[in-house]
């Protein structure tokens, strides 16, 4: 088929992507941010962040996997211009969602006990345990959040989500800024004054999300005169249906990468640290390939409900192309800068810390070669499994984001990532033995499943 078929349908799906995109990294940036600004106090506590910050991504990745079933049910709705369902799954969603984030706080802030069973250094888990207890509670308006975002989405209202995180961001930098350092009168309060700069944006997000929601003519009816405790069934056990396997293909995704994290703890706080590192930049770039892994999602959702089979497999061809056109320039990046990157994170101007920041730096830089490989890997994966979300197919996506993580990338990076063998290095090439298996399995799942579309309709 002629190239031109796929790549004229660029600019709307970067129109619908980008937005995404930047509100994705928003959640990324408060991050990076955070491990900057933290950097400055020395590794140990950048170990903290992260080690805290571990604990969060599995628990946000419940939340927002789960999130991810409202999408696909109210761009359903929209593409069949059905106000009541598309009001219906938002309404489910907000109150599922909401219950949700409270369960996910109480579930991290009762599990802080299990850092020091996890040998971790005794120094990061005293500095991460007060930062954890703030930035869990954060967890309930994320996921409240997340329930807006993944409604507005659905409408293709992509913009809004990432207005309100540019503003979050904006809060957050400013709280992080006088409360980590103890500027204009504020307390030096180190990292736990980088906790609170989170706690505040997140509660800033969901009030401005909302705001412009309500303003919005198409949106407004939706989002008010919400009437929360009167629930539906069908809808409640429909979302759940979607929900629940979404969250779980999150979770086992970012659970490796979050065994990364704890893998790398146990060589010390200076693997730890540059694990972080090439983390947080390695996340940035995922977040593009989950910008468009959302367009996939609203895109094949509308087609579906348009009956368009044939129009839905160009649409994911197009983005599973776009995708990886960006994956590959990444790549590059990484290669060519791998050195300079993370010399960001740290500061060679501290004479006591001089050692330790530059054992973090050329591990960190070891790392993002690694990353720089699974570039292609990771953005196919996901951009194809927002297009299963699509056609709401998600329990077989789970079983095999489950094999790929699990029974293949883990055993390799638990073997590998020992002090003996490959260390910090060998952890990552569990991670692209994963990444790649997901996303070939993946493939197959999506190829067959429309090619079954298409003669079924024919």
């Amino acid at each position: 088929m002629v190239l031109s078929n796929y790549t004229k349908e660029f600019k709307y799906n970067w129109q619908l992507a980008a937005p995404v995109m930047l509100g994705m990294l928003g959640h990324t940036f408060v991050s990076f941010i955070d491990n900057i600004m933290v950097g400055q106090l020395g590794t140990a506590q950048l170990a903290a962040v992260s080690l805290g910050n571990s604990f969060m991504f599995i628990a946000m990745s419940l939340g927002i996997g789960f999130s991810t079933a409202i999408t696909p049910l109210v761009a359903e709705a929209d593409g069949a211009n059905d106000f009541a369902k598309g009001k219906s799954a938002f309404k489910h969603g907000l109150f599922l969602c909401t219950v949700l984030g409270v369960l996910l706080f109480l579930l991290v802030f009762f599990a802080k006990p299990l850092m020091y069973l996890m040998k971790q250094p005794v120094e990061v888990v005293e500095l991460a345990i007060p930062y954890l207890d703030l930035v869990a509670f954060s967890l309930i308006p994320l996921v409240v959040f997340q329930a807006f975002k993944q409604f507005s989405d659905g409408l293709s209202l992509t913009k809004y989500p990432m207005y309100a995180t540019i503003v979050a961001n904006v809060v957050n930098v400013g709280f992080n800024y006088v409360l980590i350092f103890g500027k204009f009168g504020f307390p030096e309060m180190g990292i736990v004054g980088a906790a609170y700069g989170t706690l505040i944006s997140r509660f800033v997000m969901v009030a401005h999300i909302w705001w412009l929601l309500k303003g919005r003519e198409k949106s407004k009816h939706f989002v008010t005169n919400i009437k929360i405790l009167v629930l539906d069934k069908t809808m409640i056990n429909k979302l759940i249906g979607l929900g629940a396997p979404s969250a779980m293909q999150m979770f086992f995704e970012v659970a490796i990468f979050t065994a990364a994290i704890w893998l790398s703890g146990l060589l010390g706080k200076n693997p730890q640290a540059a694990n972080q590192i090439a983390l947080n930049l390695s996340s940035m770039t995922f977040m593009v390939a989950m910008g468009l892994s959302v367009a996939s999602m609203i895109r094949v959702g509308n087609q579906k409900g348009l009956q368009k089979y044939f129009e839905l497999r160009r649409i994911a061809f197009s983005l599973f192309l776009l995708g990886f056109i960006f994956a590959v320039v990444f790549g590059i990046l990484f290669l060519i800068f791998n050195e300079a990157l993370p010399k960001l994170y740290v500061d060679f101007d501290d004479v006591i810390n001089f050692k330790d920041n530059t054992e973090v730096v050329t591990i960190a830089s070891q790392l993002l070669i690694a990353s720089a490989i699974f570039q292609i890997s990771d953005s196919l994966q996901v951009i194809v499994l927002g297009a299963l979300r699509g056609l709401q197919d998600v329990k077989i996506p789970t079983l095999i984001t489950f094999i790929a993580y699990w029974l293949i990338g883990f055993p390799i990076s638990w073997i590998l990532g020992k002090e003996d063998a490959y260390g910090s290095f060998g952890i990552w090439i569990g991670l692209l033995a994963g990444l790649t298996s997901a996303a070939i399995l993946l493939f197959i799942r999506f190829n067959y499943l429309t090619k079954k579309l298409l003669v079924t309709h024919s």
